[in-house]
């Protein structure tokens, strides 16, 4: 990859495999909603005494833990081709804040995806016409200079695009560009709020049905 000027294209696509990880951990949440649906317990958890942001909060932490468990493999198995966080302890700290925000996003959105729909198949279904998408029109797997016009714009839009960019500079340089990850940090906070507001919504929706 010495024309495109990256050294070590493991390092190079490990951001974008990170946000892969995290989407399909993240769309285990949705698939648990459905096992307790057909078990019954679903609804059993929905006249009990809790609240509400407990029970949305509780199937988000699981798909979130989930999240950083795959994450820490794929760091390990990194290991073995020459990967190592240039950014180095704060770089790091940095790093799982954005893998939490992004597992947050994610984990709130499918649940309330799966509330949505009537079985597994379709959510299925659903969530791979969501990820593919974002995650082929983002800077994943290839650098975004040479685009032609059209496709850069639409890339550029794509918020996941800052956020494969903000943790692969915290992988590849020693510098950390504390604007950019300010501003991703506050983008995926936004996303964060809305969609689990919309999970939140959902779930009282359930109730009220």
């Amino acid at each position: 990859m010495q024309n495109t000027g990256i050294s070590n294209y493991t390092a190079f696509i490990l951001p974008g495999l990170i946000v892969l990880v995290i989407f399909g951990a993240s769309s285990s949440g949705g698939i648990i909603n459905f096992i307790m649906k057909s078990s019954g317990s679903f609804y059993r958890i929905l006249i009990a005494p809790v609240s509400r942001s407990s029970i949305v909060l509780g199937q988000m932490l699981e798909a979130i833990l989930l999240s950083f468990v795959e994450v820490a493999i794929l760091f390990i198995v990194s290991i073995f081709f020459s990967v190592t966080v240039a950014s180095g302890i704060t770089g790091i700290m940095l790093m799982i804040l954005l893998i939490f925000l992004t597992a947050f996003f994610m984990s709130s959105l499918a649940y309330a995806i799966s509330l949505l729909l009537p079985n597994e198949v379709i959510y299925e279904t659903i969530m791979t016409a969501i990820v593919l998408p974002i995650f082929f029109l983002s800077s994943a797997l290839f650098p975004t200079e040479n685009l032609s016009p059209g496709l850069a714009i639409a890339v550029k839009l794509n918020p996941f695009t800052h956020m494969i960019d903000a943790l692969r500079s915290l992988i590849l340089r020693e510098k950390i560009i504390f604007g950019h990850i300010f501003f991703v940090t506050v983008l995926f906070l936004v996303m964060c709020s809305v969609s689990f507001a919309w999970a939140m919504w959902r779930l009282n929706q359930e109730t009220t049905n």
